[in-house]
């Protein structure tokens, strides 16, 4: 009869110890990882606290003092936020105007941007590798050489000071495009073969097989699309003329002139203006860091 071999007592302690050794080397490195992300979230927090503090003091402190960390209590008042919501002027009509194009925007350049990676990714044709590359190339165009052309563009189409000459020249975002293709070269074709084999329609397909794949990537995208948007200065004060369609980011500007600072308003309506970036996030942070990383399997 065959006997069944046990090691002895020294290797099983052995094995033990290093066992122990490696769970407290991964404990440690754990450790280490949450102590570094936390610093890094408390520098990154930092100009926002300070932000906050000074919604509780006047202009004229920050101008003599600077923003800090520290904050009189016997001087502090909410004086700022009483304001805010009873005399702030224009300051909600621009805060209205940014969350409505920041809305079409997103939904807009998502929409789009997904059905060109969809055709990048699932379909072949003729040029299909030149027009990627082209995409591409588009990637590493800074902007402002194309301010003008766009400019000139719009006053040709009759389109300036309206909402639509600033969602228009966005809604095919080279970026956006790119990692969709990328996040559609994971999904398996044979789904899409499947769909037609069923005599489901190309639309069908999309809409019913792909587009509940995509989600992750759809909540990725929203986020880093809502946040452009969201803060684009340069092109919308290059594209809007009256002041009641400025968007908040034009219209906080306004508050600087040579002839008066309204820094009391500045100072809270720019820190009340955070709140729908964090509102994004918080409703598509689940789907960001999976999006973010499908979108990054295929080269």
């Amino acid at each position: 009869m065959s006997q069944t071999l046990t090691p002895p007592k020294s290797a099983k302690r052995v094995m033990s110890n290093e066992g122990k050794a490696a769970k407290r080397r991964v404990r440690l490195n754990s450790w280490l990882m949450y102590i570094v992300m936390a610093v890094i979230g408390l520098i990154v927090l930092v100009p926002f606290w300070a932000n906050f503090l000074a919604t509780f003091q006047e202009g004229r402190m920050i101008i003599t003092g600077g923003l800090n960390l520290g904050i009189d209590l016997a001087q502090a008042s909410l004086d700022n936020w009483v304001m805010l919501f009873t005399d702030s002027g224009m300051y909600f009509t621009w805060f209205a105007n940014s969350v409505f194009i920041t809305v079409a925007q997103v939904i807009a350049t998502l929409a789009v941007s997904a059905f060109v990676a969809y055709g990048f990714a699932m379909y072949e044709f003729r040029g299909k590798t030149a027009l990627f590359i082209v995409v591409l190339l588009l990637m590493s165009v800074p902007f402002e050489m194309m301010m003008l052309p766009l400019y000139i563009q719009i006053n040709d189409f009759g389109l300036q000071d309206t909402y639509t000459a600033i969602i228009i020249p966005f809604m095919a975002n080279a970026v956006t495009i790119l990692f969709f293709r990328q996040f559609l070269r994971g999904i398996p074709r044979e789904i899409v073969e499947a769909g037609r084999i069923d005599g489901v329609s190309e639309f069908g397909i999309f809409f019913r097989l792909v587009f509940p794949l995509m989600k992750p990537a759809f909540g990725a995208m929203a986020i880093l699309t809502g946040m452009m948007s969201w803060n684009n200065f340069l092109w919308p004060l290059l594209a809007l003329r009256s002041s009641e369609k400025y968007t908040l980011p034009i219209g906080l500007n306004t508050l600087l002139t040579p002839y008066g600072n309204n820094y009391d308003l500045l100072l809270v309506g720019s820190f009340f203006s955070m709140i729908p970036i964090f509102i994004l996030f918080l409703a598509f942070q689940r789907f960001f860091i999976e999006g973010m990383t499908a979108g990054a399997v295929k080269g």
